[in-house]
């Protein structure tokens, strides 16, 4: 379904006539397949989120191309409804003049997909992710953190994408909330049969959703596994990462 083939990306570095380029991603080359949920796990500024960023069409790679159903994700008619993201910071992600019910029909608006009954729609929408239909006419400003990061899963399954992205989509929410929230995304999967790309630094997380993983490090691909031989990864790098991760996780929780 996803297709990410040889991909790499280079920012600029220094002054404004500076030639020095920090490439970010180097070669990187995988297949995530229909109704499966993708990991990528990886330390902070390792290239996973700028991957993300590639896959939704928010930039373009200088090397390679990514691939959905065939159709180059460059093209915005090959995204448009059917690839989907949630990101991290749930408070910039909705616009704070919109209602609850006008955030989410923002992307059924932009995509055309507009039907008879909205308020219905809507109303089954926010049920799917646990909200009763009083929720449509709040705003962001009376959500909490939970009730918001669900309104943006909301709206990102709105136009029953076939892919969604979700950018460290759990890690700023309390963590009995962060369990809710998985077993949301788990449900909503299973429904409405999606792949979902999981870019987090969250083991557990990862553990508990995800089909595969790949070990991200410094924009190349260390390791890609599948769930159950998380534990059995081959690399030092991989052991000595999620080892990392399970302590500070552990630390964090107690």
């Amino acid at each position: 379904m996803l297709k990410v083939d040889g991909i790499e990306k280079s920012y600029k570095q220094g002054g404004l006539f500076s030639k020095q380029k920090q490439q970010v991603l180097k070669n990187v080359a995988f297949e995530c397949q229909h109704g499966e949920c993708l990991g990528i796990i990886g330390e902070s500024g390792s290239g996973k989120s700028t991957l993300g960023r590639l896959i939704l069409g928010i930039e373009k790679p200088d090397r390679g191309r990514i691939l959905f159903e065939g159709k180059n994700v460059n093209d915005r008619r090959v995204r448009m409804g059917s690839i989907s993201a949630v990101f991290q910071n749930y408070t910039s992600s909705i616009n704070p003049f919109l209602t609850v019910e006008e955030a989410i029909m923002e992307p059924l608006k932009a995509h055309k997909k507009m039907e008879a009954d909205m308020q219905s729609k809507v109303d089954t929408l926010l049920h799917q992710v646990g909200l009763d239909s009083s929720y449509r006419l709040k705003y962001p400003h009376e959500l909490s953190g939970g009730e918001a990061q669900r309104v943006c899963i909301a709206r990102a399954i709105s136009t029953e994408p076939r892919c969604i992205v979700f950018d460290e989509a759990i890690s700023s929410l309390d963590v009995s909330v962060q369990i809710q929230v998985l077993r949301l995304l788990k449900e909503l999967k299973q429904f409405y049969q999606m792949s979902y790309v999981f870019i987090t630094h969250d083991i557990q997380a990862a553990a508990y959703i995800c089909d595969r993983v790949i070990i991200f490090r410094d924009g190349q691909i260390e390791e890609l596994v599948p769930i159950e031989q998380l534990k059995h990864v081959q690399s030092d790098y991989a052991r000595r990462l999620l080892t990392y991760l399970i302590t500070f996780q552990g630390e964090d929780q107690g």
